[in-house]
């Protein structure tokens, strides 16, 4: 009534009833956006997956050029072929505090997934291998495992060696069989080499901390510092090479063969 009958009271009440309702609805809107998480997350794993199957460093062209005596004939072509396929999927175990350190997920074989895939964290640093796999969950051996082996190259001078964890320091992986002539830096970005059959080269590794040198030796240790966060992994991408097998099927004959 007084709201009814008084200019004044009118704008009180309102002025207030306006101000509950905005309470009202910030509380309202930040419980939905809190329960929305799960799914937000899950949109933008599905959005970054697909435009990581996009990338150009997924595909390999296709060579049509054929030789006859001296002559070349070669047949212009735009065609290419996927060799790296992205899947994602979200972590349901993860160990970071052991000697040797498993990553677990839930997609397996029937999603598509199978041993020695590379796994890969949502910002493109690395994360290990798949090691074992079953119907709808797969075990990544985690960069963080005494028995990892990475193929990694300084970014700046390509120079490559092996990347791999020592035990101690989860922040703290271990460049090894550097030459000393590649004169490395501290702050040199590590990426993954183009010899790796797991995963895509030019992955992001992490940086130099320290650079150790053996008067014995023509190769040097640098300690770099993980790129991956290897604490709060929620979502993993697995990338399968078409071509592993071919490759690693070649290296096998050149072994036996030595």
């Amino acid at each position: 009534m007084l709201s009814s009958y008084s200019k004044s009271h009118e704008a009180f009440f309102g002025s207030w009833i306006n101000q509950v309702a905005g309470n009202v609805n910030g509380y309202y809107n930040k419980w939905a956006y809190f329960f929305s998480l799960k799914e937000t997350n899950a949109r933008l794993v599905a959005e970054n997956v697909s435009l990581r199957n996009q990338l150009a460093q997924n595909f390999v062209s296709v060579d049509t050029s054929k030789k006859s005596g001296t002559l070349v004939l070669r047949k212009d072509s735009v065609e290419v072929v996927r060799k790296f396929f992205y899947y994602p999927a979200k972590v349901v175990g993860n160990t970071f505090t052991l000697q040797k350190n498993y990553v677990w997920v839930e997609r397996g074989s029937k999603q598509g997934i199978r041993k020695d895939m590379a796994a890969i964290s949502p910002d493109g640093s690395i994360v290990g291998i798949v090691v074992e796999v079953n119907d709808n969950y797969s075990k990544i051996m985690s960069l963080l495992h005494r028995n990892s082996k990475v193929s990694a190259m300084l970014k700046r001078d390509k120079i490559a060696g092996s990347i791999e964890w020592e035990g101690n320091d989860p922040y703290t992986l271990v460049l090894k069989n550097i030459s000393k002539s590649a004169a490395p830096k501290i702050g040199d970005t590590v990426l993954t080499s183009p010899y790796s059959s797991n995963f895509p080269a030019q992955l992001m590794i992490g940086k130099v901390t320290s650079i150790v040198k053996d008067p014995s030796s023509n190769f040097l240790t640098l300690n770099v510092k993980a790129a991956t966060n290897f604490f709060n992994l929620e979502y993993v991408y697995l990338v399968d090479n078409r071509r592993m097998d071919e490759q690693r099927q070649l290296e096998k004959t050149e072994a036996n063969n030595e």
